[in-house]
């Protein structure tokens, strides 16, 4: 029987792979070279065009902790990201193009897919997974729109801007970690100190940019995301926003004075070569003209070399608390599933796990064996929970975090410890789920994963 999955980034090449391992013959159709979006830059599949970090790894936190169920389900996305990881402290983060490349090689290397290029502009009949993320076609939106009876909601998503290692002064710049994570000698982050006046001078000049004008479609009801909001927007919101937020200096002290500065840009490595940074949590919306001037007022990018501006774009999902169980099966067909942040899911490992979870239940629905319900007590479960059960009239994309989690049954007072019991519950159970299912993949005979 075949399958197909419309959408080659994270969920739709997860999605692929765990239904091919499972003996499903696959369609995977992906729009790019044949139609773009003008927010990819390449034509492989899983190509990451914002943040090149995946959260953190430690398992007490949500990032770290998400991480960790998704391995345990045997992920190919994660193996692609641990492969092409570069130094980020406690961080996973990658090589773009390596992770890119690592999954489209496996993806076309395996017997059971079959990559299709070009634009699927219809909802096709028979068993379907749609992972379009958000940048879903014109066309296919609206048969989407069509098949739901939903007015879709939206919010902007944005691209951080990468300069090159070689361009920043790190005479004033620094290496180091927050509170001396990672590599102690050298640190995982280039540290951009500022003074008050440099600061205050470095707001005034954001709040009085132009911005990129947006589309009339988009003008029409602009909303934005919390979690990934451009820095004018948070600028707009006070003088001192951004200096407890992307720029909190916390933890860190500039090696020529000694104290904390007033504030602090940080950059991430972004390739495994150490040649390219991103400038972190500095997405924006400024026009690129203006948006160089500002970012050479932060000290030790006054040379800075610019291989990629920050940028915004709309980001579409349906309303799935309306429309989706917690196997991302679409109520109304049961043979249509859906994954990756077209649901409402946010966060790169978020829309891996999404996939994943739709692939599961898509091959559960085929073979006439249970659906799979994740427990809300695992962070996967409690992310699928929360998109398919939270209030439609103001709903909003979610990331992992503890926040969603149902209580303890003991009350932990301390914050880390309190993380840490959520995290060993999660784990605990997500082994028992994987248990009770009849899945050969995850649960080999032969093997203990």
């Amino acid at each position: 029987m075949e399958i197909n999955v419309i959408g080659g980034g994270l969920a739709g090449t997860e999605a692929a792979w765990q239904l091919a391992e499972r003996g499903f013959r696959v369609n995977l159709y992906e729009m790019r070279p044949q139609k773009t979006t003008g927010a990819h830059v390449s034509n492989r599949l899983a190509e990451l065009v914002c943040s090149n970090s995946l959260g953190s790894k430690l398992v007490d936190r949500a990032s770290g902790l998400l991480q960790a169920e998704v391995k345990r389900l045997r992920s190919l996305l994660m193996d692609c990201a641990e492969r092409a990881a570069v130094p980020a402290g406690g961080a996973l983060a990658v090589d773009r193009e390596l992770f890119a490349e690592y999954v489209t090689e496996a993806i076309q290397g395996h017997t059971n897919i079959t990559v299709i290029r070009e634009e699927v502009r219809a909802i096709p009949d028979g068993p379907t997974i749609i992972a379009t993320g958000p940048l879903t076609s014109e066309a296919l939106a609206q048969d989407i729109a069509r098949l739901t009876g939903q007015k879709y909601l939206y919010f902007y998503d944005a691209i951080a801007p990468i300069v090159t290692i070689e361009s920043i002064d790190m005479t004033i710049a620094f290496r180091a970690s927050r509170y001396d994570r990672g590599d102690e000698e050298e640190g995982d982050y280039i540290n951009c100190p500022m003074n008050d006046d440099e600061y205050q001078r470095f707001v005034e000049a954001i709040l009085g940019a132009e911005k990129a004008e947006l589309r009339d479609f988009e003008r029409e009801d602009p909303r934005f995301f919390e979690g990934c909001l451009p820095i004018e927007q948070l600028a707009a919101r006070g003088h001192d926003t951004l200096a407890f937020g992307p720029m909190r200096p916390i933890g860190l002290r500039d090696p020529r004075t000694g104290k904390r500065p007033h504030a602090v840009v940080q950059l991430r490595r972004d390739n495994l070569a150490g040649s390219l940074y991103n400038i972190v949590g500095f997405q924006t919306n400024i026009r690129w003209g203006e948006q160089e001037q500002i970012l050479r007022l932060i000290p030790g990018l006054e040379n800075a070399e610019f291989v990629r501006m920050g940028q915004m774009h709309r980001n579409t999902f349906i309303n799935s608390p309306t429309l989706l169980n917690p196997t991302m099966q679409f109520r109304q067909r049961p043979d249509l599933f859906f994954g990756g942040q077209i649901t409402g899911v946010e966060g790169y490992v978020g829309n891996i796990a999404t996939g994943l979870v739709a692939a599961v239940n898509m091959a559960n629905h085929l073979n006439g064996t249970p659906e799979w319900i994740l427990p809300p007590t695992t962070m996967l479960g409690a992310l699928c929970h929360y998109v398919t059960h939270a209030e439609p009239k103001h709903f909003q994309p979610m990331k992992a975090n503890f926040g969603i989690f149902p209580e303890l049954t003991e009350r932990v007072k301390n914050k880390r410890d309190r993380y840490g019991a959520y995290s060993e519950r999660a784990l605990a159970d997500m082994e028992v789920s994987i248990l009770s299912l009849q899945d050969n993949y995850l649960n080999p005979v032969s093997q203990k994963i």
